[in-house]
């Protein structure tokens, strides 16, 4: 990698903090001996991952009195001196996860304490994937996994650990259902086979890909939700384009969730989930999870079928993109 390059400085991060910082030196030694396994579907895969430490993320209060009750943990004032990180235009701060699920997790909080949304920085987002092929970025929507929803922020972690990011073209080949094409940009829906819906945009075209995005999210707002759409994002720039991943969202958190006894399976889908890499925080759900366990979370937590049929006609009828 180029010397003095973002992606140096972000290596060069890592190390430091993994060697400095007694919590990420602890936790990401731990990531070593987290159990995981891998649970079978027709043509894909979820793997699962027992790791306790993530539970502050899985079980977090995210309603709006939790979150006035607590200091942002993403604002500058309030880490601790031992954090360091790496600047982004001025805009953004590169830090690294110290509860990580990835063996390279960052947190890219911006500098300022505004909410989680999207669309004012998706070209970030493209700049950002672009400056570090290595990782996958994502961004989980305020009602759609992300603790910190009163703070916008993505992350990153090294591409190729969610199975999404090697199913991909597999997946968007047997699965995908084209929706538009152009020289520059193609749009694909792939449905419920995948368990989770999606829209995969790829483009080598940094205009038109967020035109794109922007069409999508326009639609998305029409479907009434409060707020933001609900919807993850994954991001990641290979062989010299964008390949963006849009799941649209019905739930934050499936029945599974708020159940109580056997019943209860502590899973809070955020991008990560969505990417095929379930994350379960106690041992007791790790060892019980079952493909029908998957099949009934994916299925309450993803956008319904006449919702998803009905954004797929309107994005087929949208007009050329145009400069």
């Amino acid at each position: 990698m180029p010397e003095n390059s973002l992606s140096q400085k972000v290596h060069q991060l890592i190390n430091q903090q993994i060697e400095s910082w007694p919590l990420a030196t602890s936790n990401y030694a731990g990531l070593a001996s987290v159990a995981s396994r891998t649970i079978e579907f027709d043509g894909f895969k979820v793997k699962v991952q027992f790791n306790p430490e993530r539970i502050r993320s899985s079980a977090a209060k995210t309603d709006a009195k939790s979150i006035q009750q607590r200091a942002c943990f993403l604002c500058q004032k309030n880490q601790q001196d031992v954090q360091k990180g790496v600047d982004f235009q001025d805009d953004y701060t590169l830090l690294i996860n110290p509860f990580p699920i990835f063996k390279k997790h960052l947190t890219v909080p911006l500098n300022r304490h505004l909410p989680q949304e999207i669309e004012p920085y998706f070209n970030d987002l493209l700049q950002l994937s672009r400056e570090l092929p290595e990782f996958t970025f994502f961004y989980n929507g305020p009602k759609c996994g992300a603790s910190a929803p009163d703070h916008f922020h993505f992350q990153a972690g090294n591409a190729d650990e969610m199975p999404i990011d090697t199913e991909l073209d597999s997946i968007v080949a047997q699965l995908g259902e084209p929706i538009l094409k152009n020289e520059h940009t193609r749009l694909v829906a792939v449905g419920k086979a995948y368990l989770r819906k999606l829209l995969y945009l790829e483009s080598d075209s940094s205009t038109q890909i967020a035109y794109y995005f922007q069409q999508i999210l326009e639609r998305l707002k029409q479907r009434g939700q409060e707020g933001e759409p609900m919807l993850n994002v994954l991001a990641r720039f290979t062989q010299q384009k964008w390949r963006i991943v849009i799941f649209p969202r019905d739930r934050q958190r499936p029945s599974q969730f708020f159940a109580e006894g056997q019943e209860q399976i502590l899973m809070s889908p955020a991008s990560v989930e969505m990417g095929g890499l379930a994350i379960l925080p106690r041992k007791e759900d790790f060892e019980k999870l079952t493909a029908k366990d998957l099949i009934s979370i994916y299925e309450q937590v993803t956008i319904n079928d006449t919702d998803f049929e009905r954004l797929k006609d309107q994005l087929k009828e949208l007009a050329p993109y145009s400069q």
